[in-house]
Protein backbone atom coordinates (compact mmCIF):
# COMPACT_ATOMS: atom_id res chain seq x y z
CA UNK A 1 0.00 0.00 0.00
CA UNK A 2 2.75 2.22 0.97
CA UNK A 3 4.49 1.68 -2.70
CA UNK A 4 0.81 2.65 -4.49
CA UNK A 5 0.92 6.17 -2.11
CA UNK A 6 4.36 6.84 -2.45
CA UNK A 7 4.39 6.42 -6.43
CA UNK A 8 0.91 8.29 -6.93
CA UNK A 9 2.75 11.45 -4.97
CA UNK A 10 5.73 10.86 -7.12
CA UNK A 11 4.09 10.91 -10.26
CA UNK A 12 2.01 13.95 -9.19
CA UNK A 13 4.92 16.03 -8.48
CA UNK A 14 6.64 14.66 -11.85
CA UNK A 15 4.27 15.98 -13.63
CA UNK A 16 3.62 19.71 -11.83
CA UNK A 17 7.53 20.04 -12.45
CA UNK A 18 6.97 18.82 -15.98
CA UNK A 19 3.78 20.95 -16.92
CA UNK A 20 5.33 24.10 -14.63
CA UNK A 21 8.67 23.92 -16.70
CA UNK A 22 6.93 23.74 -19.81
CA UNK A 23 4.80 27.04 -19.20
CA UNK A 24 1.82 25.19 -18.32
CA UNK A 25 -0.81 26.57 -15.70
CA UNK A 26 -0.76 23.70 -12.83
CA UNK A 27 -2.56 23.83 -9.19
CA UNK A 28 0.18 25.10 -8.06
CA UNK A 29 -0.54 28.62 -9.92
CA UNK A 30 -3.13 29.24 -8.34
CA UNK A 31 -1.66 28.99 -4.94
CA UNK A 32 1.09 30.93 -5.54
CA UNK A 33 0.14 33.42 -8.23
CA UNK A 34 -0.87 35.36 -5.19
CA UNK A 35 2.70 35.34 -3.23
CA UNK A 36 4.46 35.75 -6.61
CA UNK A 37 2.73 38.90 -7.88
CA UNK A 38 2.76 40.07 -3.85
CA UNK A 39 6.63 39.98 -3.88
CA UNK A 40 7.21 41.73 -7.61
CA UNK A 41 4.79 44.29 -6.50
CA UNK A 42 6.77 45.19 -2.92
CA UNK A 43 9.66 44.72 -5.43
CA UNK A 44 8.39 47.09 -8.10
CA UNK A 45 6.80 49.54 -4.90
CA UNK A 46 9.61 50.40 -4.00
CA UNK A 47 10.11 52.06 -7.45
CA UNK A 48 12.24 54.61 -7.71
CA UNK A 49 14.46 53.86 -4.83
CA UNK A 50 14.69 50.81 -6.10
CA UNK A 51 15.91 52.84 -10.02
CA UNK A 52 18.43 55.17 -8.20
CA UNK A 53 20.18 52.16 -6.44
CA UNK A 54 20.50 50.71 -9.94
CA UNK A 55 21.26 53.79 -11.46
CA UNK A 56 24.66 54.13 -8.50
CA UNK A 57 25.79 50.48 -8.59
CA UNK A 58 27.74 48.93 -10.76
CA UNK A 59 26.29 45.57 -10.24
CA UNK A 60 22.83 44.21 -10.23
CA UNK A 61 21.26 40.85 -9.48
CA UNK A 62 18.70 39.61 -12.21
CA UNK A 63 16.01 37.15 -11.21
CA UNK A 64 14.53 35.15 -13.38
CA UNK A 65 11.28 33.59 -12.74
CA UNK A 66 8.33 32.02 -14.17
CA UNK A 67 4.66 31.47 -12.83
CA UNK A 68 4.39 28.42 -11.18
CA UNK A 69 7.54 28.10 -9.47
CA UNK A 70 8.03 26.75 -6.28
CA UNK A 71 11.87 27.90 -5.62
CA UNK A 72 11.03 31.12 -6.81
CA UNK A 73 8.12 31.07 -3.94
CA UNK A 74 10.29 29.67 -1.69
CA UNK A 75 12.87 32.68 -2.39
CA UNK A 76 9.87 35.43 -2.70
CA UNK A 77 9.04 34.04 1.11
CA UNK A 78 12.87 33.55 2.96
CA UNK A 79 14.70 36.30 0.88
CA UNK A 80 12.69 38.65 -1.02
CA UNK A 81 11.10 41.03 2.02
CA UNK A 82 15.08 41.62 3.39
CA UNK A 83 17.03 41.34 0.23
CA UNK A 84 17.01 45.45 -0.43
CA UNK A 85 17.98 46.14 2.95
CA UNK A 86 20.75 43.46 3.03
CA UNK A 87 24.84 44.82 2.07
CA UNK A 88 24.67 42.54 -0.60
CA UNK A 89 21.29 43.62 -1.90
CA UNK A 90 22.56 47.43 -1.67
CA UNK A 91 25.68 46.54 -3.65
CA UNK A 92 23.50 44.34 -6.36
CA UNK A 93 19.77 45.48 -6.54
CA UNK A 94 17.36 43.44 -7.54
CA UNK A 95 16.01 43.01 -10.82
CA UNK A 96 13.28 41.07 -11.87
CA UNK A 97 12.61 39.35 -15.40
CA UNK A 98 10.16 36.00 -16.14
CA UNK A 99 11.91 33.25 -17.94
CA UNK A 100 9.21 33.23 -21.06
CA UNK A 101 9.94 36.99 -21.75
CA UNK A 102 12.32 38.96 -23.88
CA UNK A 103 15.20 40.60 -21.62
CA UNK A 104 15.77 43.95 -21.28
CA UNK A 105 18.10 45.64 -23.99
CA UNK A 106 20.82 47.02 -21.53
CA UNK A 107 21.56 43.24 -20.22
CA UNK A 108 24.48 41.01 -22.18
CA UNK A 109 24.05 37.68 -21.16
CA UNK A 110 27.18 35.50 -22.06
CA UNK A 111 25.89 32.06 -20.03
CA UNK A 112 23.44 31.25 -22.96
CA UNK A 113 19.55 31.78 -22.27
CA UNK A 114 18.83 30.32 -18.53
CA UNK A 115 16.80 27.06 -18.42
CA UNK A 116 15.94 26.62 -14.70
CA UNK A 117 13.96 29.01 -12.48
CA UNK A 118 15.24 30.71 -10.21
CA UNK A 119 18.60 31.66 -11.54
CA UNK A 120 20.21 34.54 -10.46
CA UNK A 121 22.42 36.63 -12.63
CA UNK A 122 25.36 38.51 -11.33
CA UNK A 123 25.57 41.48 -13.71
CA UNK A 124 28.32 44.47 -13.89
CA UNK A 125 27.46 47.47 -15.68
CA UNK A 126 24.80 45.17 -17.23
CA UNK A 127 26.91 41.97 -18.33
CA UNK A 128 26.63 38.89 -17.13
CA UNK A 129 29.34 37.58 -14.86
CA UNK A 130 28.06 34.93 -12.80
CA UNK A 131 25.38 33.03 -11.73
CA UNK A 132 23.89 30.96 -9.43
CA UNK A 133 20.81 28.26 -10.77
CA UNK A 134 18.40 27.52 -8.34
CA UNK A 135 17.19 27.77 -4.64
CA UNK A 136 17.91 25.41 -1.40
CA UNK A 137 17.96 27.08 1.00
CA UNK A 138 19.14 30.51 2.59
CA UNK A 139 22.39 29.71 3.78
CA UNK A 140 23.58 28.41 0.26
CA UNK A 141 22.31 31.44 -1.63
CA UNK A 142 23.97 33.81 0.74
CA UNK A 143 26.92 31.70 0.27
CA UNK A 144 26.89 31.53 -3.59
CA UNK A 145 26.43 35.29 -3.79
CA UNK A 146 29.03 36.04 -1.41
CA UNK A 147 31.76 34.76 -3.65
CA UNK A 148 30.24 35.79 -6.99
CA UNK A 149 30.04 39.78 -5.24
CA UNK A 150 33.65 39.33 -4.31
CA UNK A 151 34.88 37.49 -7.08
CA UNK A 152 33.96 39.97 -9.03
CA UNK A 153 35.76 42.82 -7.14
CA UNK A 154 32.50 44.43 -5.35
CA UNK A 155 33.24 46.36 -2.40
CA UNK A 156 30.83 45.71 0.09
CA UNK A 157 31.00 43.80 3.92
CA UNK A 158 28.81 41.49 4.44
CA UNK A 159 26.37 40.92 7.54
CA UNK A 160 28.11 37.48 8.63
CA UNK A 161 31.68 39.00 8.48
Amino acid sequence: MFRIVWHTISMAAALAISLSATGHATWADAAGADATSQSAETTTDVGSATEEAKAESEFRLLMVEQVGCVYCRMWNNDLAPIYPKTPEGKTAPLQRVDLHKPFPDDITITGGKPLFTPTFILLQDGVEVARIEGYASEDFFWGLLDQALKKNGADYQPLSN
